[in-house]
C-alpha cells in the first residue's frame, strides 16, 4: 500500500473516529470471505458500518482522548462496526451473526463515548433498543391520565344506563 492511500485513510479514519461515539472492535479471524459479505450487507441494510482495518493506521487516527484500553486492542485481526445511529442494534447484529457462524470475538468498544469491555458486550446486547423504553415511558405516563379518563366517564356512562333503564320501563 503507497503511503498517499495510508495517509487518506488515516484520515477517512479520523473523520469516522470524530464523528460516530459508537463502535464495537471485533476479531474475525476465522472469517470466510462469504460471512464478510453477508455481515458487510447486514451492516449496511441497518445504516451501519464494517470495516477491515491495518492497526497501526488505526492507533495513528485515534486520538489522545480515547481511553488508553481501547488502543491496547488493536492486535491481531481488527475490524470496526460503526453505528451512528442504534449502537444497541448494531451489538444484536453482531452477537446474532457471531451465534449464528461461530467467528466474531467482540475485543472491545466504544459506547456513547465510554470504553466497553470484552465482558460487557453480552450486556449491551441484551439491553432493549432507545425506542422501545421510550414506548414503555410513554405508557407508563399515559396510564393514570386514561384511568382518570374513565373515572371521569363512569357517571356519565352510568347515568345513561339509568335513563334507558328508564325509558324501557315506561
Amino acid at each position: 500500500m503507497k503511503r498517499e492511500d495510508k495517509e487518506l485513510q488515516v484520515k477517512e479514519l479520523i473523520e469516522v473516529f470524530s464523528s460516530c461515539d459508537n463502535f464495537y472492535l471485533v476479531d474475525f479471524i476465522n472469517m470466510s470471505v462469504a460471512q464478510a459479505v453477508e455481515l458487510r450487507r447486514l451492516c449496511r441494510e441497518n445504516d451501519y458500518t464494517f470495516r477491515v482495518i491495518k492497526n497501526r493506521l488505526a492507533l495513528r487516527a485515534l486520538k489522545e482522548e480515547f481511553p488508553e484500553e481501547l488502543k491496547e486492542s488493536f492486535q491481531g485481526s481488527t475490524a470496526i462496526a460503526f453505528a451512528p445511529q442504534n449502537p444497541l442494534g448494531l451489538a444484536r447484529l453482531l452477537k446474532d451473526f457471531a451465534a449464528r457462524n461461530k467467528v466474531l470475538n467482540f475485543k472491545a468498544g466504544l459506547l456513547e463515548g465510554q470504553f466497553l469491555t470484552a465482558d460487557r458486550f453480552n450486556e449491551v446486547a441484551k439491553l432493549t433498543s432507545r425506542n422501545d423504553l421510550l414506548a414503555r415511558l410513554g405508557g407508563l405516563m399515559a396510564a393514570p391520565l386514561m384511568r382518570l379518563l374513565r373515572t371521569w366517564q363512569a357517571p356519565l356512562s352510568g347515568f345513561g344506563t339509568l335513563l334507558s333503564q328508564l325509558k324501557s320501563k315506561k
